[in-house]
């Protein structure tokens, strides 16, 4: 059997769930990858038959996306060219983690794909949104990587084509200590603007890892570094708590380890937002900005317990499996 697995390759959540998912894959047939987009910072072991620029969302330095450079990077005839030139006919299974260039091949060609992928979620109505109805949003999720069937992960299995988190093995084998520090990670958020406020709670140790940054460096009781996959691994393994944005993966992982978690959600992106309130209701914090009240929320959070029990079981292989059996629309 021919697989293609598509990925995106904005932020860091889709590369490390492939990471987990690729080897199972590699069970079932012969597997090709496609990674496009950019503004990741971890990498898939095996090597990728395409690899595209595709659409990314630029990170900006002050808490949401920076989008004059997020426009700037769009290359629509490009998209074009990649679109036309992936050979989807050799074909037997396509997977799609909410990477548009394959999805849309697909759809204008009439081919089967299954979305795998944590945005697959919001085709659900059930799936907690904020109170605030955004169509744009909506549709965006929608339409930016369509495909013909669906296997989503959230939080909670919402509806029944929704999975808990995919938690990477290597998370799983852990060994949560707490050592009493507290590790950061806000890509959308220069650390330099994050030192003014987390030197003024000096009796807190902060490891902060940022996007913007090559070299580490300490500042009082702040020590940053950039990022790196078994580097974060180590801090998030041994932290009291992770203060994060609103992804998905790694507020996941950190329940998961029964850490304590504050979420802080990128601005105008409605995921995140989105994110951010299917966690506040299973009783973590959220903050929507960094203000004048940020160390008082800080310190609010630091004093007290949070106790979230989750119950994220390992059934990536079975999904695996069943998706093969399902999908795979050829046998060869």
């Amino acid at each position: 059997m021919k697989i293609l697995y598509a990925i995106q390759g904005t932020g860091n959540g889709h590369i490390s769930r492939a990471r987990e998912i690729v080897p199972l894959l590699q069970q079932y047939g012969d597997l090709d990858l496609l990674v496009s987009g950019t503004q990741a910072d971890v990498s898939l072991a095996q090597p990728l038959k395409y690899k595209f620029h595709g659409f990314s969302y630029i990170f900006g330095k002050k808490g949401g996306i920076d989008f004059w450079k997020t426009f700037k990077a769009m290359n629509l005839i490009q998209f074009w060219k990649d679109l036309k030139s992936i050979p989807l006919e050799n074909y037997d299974l396509i997977i799609n983690d909410f990477e548009p260039i394959t999805a849309w091949a697909c759809k204008l060609k009439k081919v089967k794909s299954v979305s795998l992928s944590h945005q697959a979620s919001f085709l659900s109505p059930n799936t907690p949104r904020p109170k605030k109805s955004e169509k744009y949003a909506e549709a965006i999720l929608k339409y930016y990587a369509p495909t013909s069937n669906h296997i989503g992960f959230h939080f909670k299995a919402y509806d029944g084509f929704i999975h808990t988190p995919v938690i990477r093995e290597e998370i799983r084998n852990l060994d949560p200590k707490n050592h009493g520090y507290y590790t950061v990670y806000l890509p959308a958020i220069d650390d330099k603007i994050l030192l003014k406020y987390l030197q003024a709670i000096p009796d807190v140790k902060w490891q902060v890892f940022s996007k913007h940054q090559k070299t580490p460096y300490q500042y009082a009781n702040v020590l940053v570094k950039p990022i790196d996959n078994l580097t974060f691994n180590r801090s998030l393994e041994n932290c009291e708590g992770l203060l994060t944005g609103g992804g998905f993966e790694g507020p996941a992982e950190a329940l998961f380890l029964g850490k304590k978690l504050l979420l802080i959600p990128m601005r105008n992106q409605f995921e995140q937002e989105c994110n951010a309130e299917a966690a506040r209701q299973l009783g973590v914090p959220v903050i929507k900005r960094i203000d004048k009240n940020f160390v008082n929320s800080l310190n609010q959070w630091i004093k007290e317990d949070q106790n979230i029990v989750v119950d994220f079981p390992d059934q990536t292989a079975k999904i695996i499996e069943q998706l093969v059996q399902n999908y795979a629309f050829k046998k060869s």
